[in-house]
């Protein structure tokens, strides 16, 4: 029997990606060096010895790229912009030269029926604001992310109307900064201190959208988030439960959504909280929420010792016989985004959603007639494009999905070695070659939804 799903009328569909990892040109037309640069040229840290020096080459290869998405029909893009190709020392003097990149790929967006979405900060922090500390130093940080958001406001606003201020605060700031990642004392402290700073910039950053010459459009902030399950009933393994969900969900839903933060990290951490950031935040709520996610925690404990190992709580575990994983080793658990977009909306009062990011890194090993066969993937977005409707069917006010990602790229500290886009890059010679998953993509777009049996 088959069962016919539709999406709602005016559901966006795009696909995601982000400027270190596909962008290239790290040292062109006057951009300055941010952190990943920086990092990727260290050695032992990236496997393979990867960097985002070319990348996918989408710097000097976007109207190809932009033809794709035509082709492909995306109602949407997501994409970051670098701030250090705009300020490349994080401030002060602009580079036209970045500016006008970004310029020809919205114009070449729009020109083709394609909303571009704009993700402020994607992880690449330039190395100038890194010197005084980065996202740790609130005197310098919060006013020059400010300055940065405003000038893209004012100069692209006319353009783009869908922001997004952050892209998972949740890594950058407890796993990159509480890791030493960017140097200093592995201390859990540096990564909270780093996220209410975080939160005071994007506060900030959606005040000075309100006030800007365009500000007639959405602005949101994406998170990672997760559905967390205790991997038995015990009491340990459900009080770690709450202390995982506290950590990587409500931690970064609250101050966004509610203007507050969980009392019990914040004493338990003894996290200062300046009283105007309460403040602030309550009084520049977001447009929308956007949500990244791609498989869900199951986690437990065998001592109350194990629920104050943050880390040690995170970790995926070993893997359980008989369930699927990507090939990065997450558990496909389409239930799990189900679970979690019905959780959000009912504590959370309804917030306007768009999933940002959900994808699959497979092998994508196997080709017949210069089409990767990646029915896993395939596989993978159809359960999981089938429970965000059986969500939307629930109440939620979900109304768009974006998929990770329009391209293979660079994938953090795995280098080039995972792969999740819809459209393959042979890094040897940037051809673009093209997925089943992305032909079945974008009939999915054409119909606003598809077929499954039951």
């Amino acid at each position: 029997m088959i069962n016919k799903i539709r999406f709602p009328k005016g559901f966006i569909w795009g696909a995601a990606t982000a400027s270190y990892q596909i962008e290239g040109a790290w040292n062109e037309d006057g951009k300055g060096q941010n952190i990943w640069d920086r990092i990727s040229h260290l050695p032992g840290i990236i496997k393979n010895g990867d960097t985002g020096d070319v990348a996918c080459d989408h710097y000097h290869r976007y109207k190809e790229d932009v033809q794709i998405m035509k082709k492909m029909g995306l109602n949407a893009y997501r994409f970051s912009v670098s701030w250090a190709r705009i300020f490349p020392t994080g401030r002060g003097e602009i580079n036209q030269k970045g500016v006008e990149f970004y310029d020809n790929l919205i114009n070449e967006l729009n020109a083709n029926g394609i909303e571009p979405v704009i993700t402020l900060y994607h992880w690449d922090l330039p190395i100038g604001l890194q010197k005084f500390g980065g996202w740790e130093n609130r005197e310098e940080i919060i006013d020059a992310f400010v300055e940065y958001a405003s000038f893209l406001f004012d100069h692209y606003g006319d353009r783009v109307k869908k922001w997004i201020t952050f892209n998972e605060p949740m890594i950058f700031c407890l796993v990159f900064y509480s890791m030493g990642a960017y140097g200093g004392k592995r201390d859990p402290g540096r990564g909270f201190k780093a996220s209410v700073n975080v939160n005071a910039a994007h506060a900030k950053a959606i005040q000075a959208y309100r006030n800007c010459k365009h500000s007639d459009g959405q602005i949101g902030i994406t998170l990672n988030l997760s559905s967390v399950y205790p991997k038995t009933d015990s009491q340990l393994d459900l009080m770690a439960v709450a202390v995982v969900d506290g950590v990587t969900n409500r931690w970064w839903l609250e101050p966004v959504l509610k203007g507050e933060y969980p009392h019990t990290l914040k004493d338990r951490f003894d996290i200062n909280i300046p009283k105007e950031d309460l403040s602030l935040l309550k009084e520049n709520p977001i447009d929308f929420l956007g949500i990244n996610n791609y498989s869900c925690f199951r986690v437990g404990a065998e001592s109350t010792e194990d629920l104050m190992n943050i880390k040690a709580l995170l970790m995926k575990g070993e893997k359980i016989e008989g369930v699927e994983y990507s090939e990065m080793g997450w558990e496909v658990y389409p239930e799990g985004l189900y679970d979690l977009l019905t959780l959000v909306d009912k504590e959370y009062d309804h917030p306007l959603i768009y999933i940002t990011e959900n994808g699959m890194a497979c092998k994508d090993n196997k080709i017949i007639d210069n089409i990767v066969q990646d029915d896993d993937r395939l596989s993978y977005l159809k359960r999981y494009f089938e429970a965000a409707h059986r969500a939307i069917s629930a109440g939620v006010n979900l109304k768009g999905y974006f998929v990770w990602s329009l391209m293979d790229n660079f994938e953090w500290n795995e280098g080039y070695s995972k792969r999740f886009g819809l459209i393959r890059i042979n890094y040897e010679t940037q051809e673009r070659i093209w997925k089943k998953s992305a032909h079945w993509y974008m009939n999915v777009i054409s119909e606003n939804g598809f077929d499954i049996e039951i």
